[in-house]
């Protein structure tokens, strides 16, 4: 696996390490809020191996590899204590961070994520998997369609909704395959229970891909986690922003003191 990823360090203050999801990107999950996180911390944003700019791996990626090398750019970037921010795969390479490196991690903010994928993420997993072998097009179509919450995607135009998946064609990065298999493969359900930093839990109430049950079991699996529900499909950092950097910053502001980095 790659040695380093490629990565952003962006603002000043307390360190905040982001943690994407698969298929996706420092900039494509959380460009939305990056500008709003940076006024006011040191965000660290790698990107996994296959996408921006961090070059694809060449054998399957393993969750603990993954959250160490997080962890060292972190650290390599001048953050010696730092919370995360991770979303969907992101929350479980959050976790396993937490686990492996205690002392480094002071919170966890874990949106529309998973301990473990149940019967229905898995098959939804096989169908990116099989798409990503051909029709990238039908691909764009099935994610907007399993992600894109209900409001949001009637929402839209003929024109806007075809704008949307010619989009998401362009974006879809090279090392999907290999991160899809990661989350198949995830269960930190055994680790929760030892998780003692303060840990927030922001659940895409209306998410059809990675369904807010599966936010509902990491915060009963954290001791005194918080639960926050948001009325979003699993694109939160598009279609609810301004709500999703709000209880970030209350969170952080509450619950993970100042001189973190």
């Amino acid at each position: 696996m790659t040695n380093h990823f490629a990565h952003v360090v962006r603002g000043s203050g307390p360190g905040l390490l982001l943690a994407h999801g698969a298929g996706g990107g420092v900039e494509g999950n959380f460009g939305s809020i990056l500008d709003d996180l940076a006024r006011t911390h040191t965000v660290v944003g790698p990107d996994y191996p296959g996408s921006g700019a961090t070059p694809r791996s060449t054998e399957p990626l393993d969750l603990d590899a993954v959250a160490d090398e997080l962890v060292s750019i972190a650290v390599d970037a001048g953050l010696e204590r730092f919370a995360i921010l991770g979303y969907s795969l992101g929350t479980a390479v959050a976790v396993r961070a937490t686990t492996r490196h205690p002392d480094r991690v002071t919170g966890l903010i874990l949106t529309a994520g998973l301990a473990k994928p149940d019967n229905r993420l898995l098959l939804g997993l096989d169908v990116w998997r099989e798409l990503l072998r051909g029709d990238r097009r039908l691909l764009a179509k099935f994610l907007t369609f399993a992600g894109t919450g209900e409001k949001q995607l009637n929402a839209l135009t003929p024109a806007e909704l075809e704008a949307a998946i010619d989009g998401l064609v362009e974006f879809i990065p090279e090392g999907s395959p290999e991160h899809v298999d990661l989350v198949a493969n995830v269960d930190t359900r055994a680790e929760l229970a030892g998780i003692s930093v303060p840990t927030l839990v922001v659940a895409t109430a209306l998410d059809r891909f990675v369904p807010p049950a599966h936010s509902r079991e990491l915060a009963a699996g954290i001791p005194g986690a918080e639960l926050v529900e948001i009325e979003a499909g699993h694109g939160i950092g598009a279609e609810a922003p301004g709500e999703w950097l709000g209880v970030i910053r209350k969170f952080l502001s509450a619950s993970v003191g100042e001189g973190t980095n």
